[in-house]
């Protein structure tokens, strides 16, 4: 994070207050904030950090959700740990097969309430969409002209 000091005081108190997010605002609004995160490198960085921050939860949520998915089917198709629970445990195996596939659905459930948690509480959504429109927009400059008329009929 830089060391800089924000240029205007009142704006930045007020995008802080915002954690940087001015995508809920009308476009008139929008306009002088923009044209802020363009003349102050302070609140620009806060935006980036704040932003990133949000994506991290994104898909730190999104990975949990996959993990908990690939292991119930783990549980499910291979069933891995009769070995153990018979040897090591001393554990009737249907016994431990339902514990664990219930702690995996109990994780699955938290994950998926996180992600939507963060997918309703965060920007990330917008500020991914932003992006993916933005490389869109790059690539569609660089195609060829022939196939820049085939896409637009």
């Amino acid at each position: 994070m830089t060391r800089t000091r924000c240029t205007d005081r009142v704006a930045g108190a007020i995008l802080a207050s915002w954690r940087y997010d001015i995508s809920g605002i009308s476009p008139e609004m929008r306009k002088d904030y923009e044209q802020h995160f363009a003349e102050c490198p302070h609140c620009s960085a806060r935006q980036n950090f704040h932003r990133s921050l949000d994506v991290t939860l994104t898909v730190l949520t999104s990975t949990a959700v996959f993990f908990f998915l690939f292991a119930l089917a783990v549980l499910k198709h291979i069933k891995p740990l009769e070995h153990m629970a018979f040897n090591v445990f001393g554990l009737d195996v249907a016994d431990t097969y339902h514990m664990l596939f219930s702690a995996g659905i109990a994780g699955l459930c938290f994950s998926v309430i996180a992600l939507a948690l963060v997918l309703t509480t965060t920007p990330a959504p917008t500020y991914l969409g932003g992006i993916a429109a933005e490389r869109v927009r790059l690539i569609e400059e660089r195609l060829p002209e022939a196939i820049k008329a085939l896409r637009s009929r």
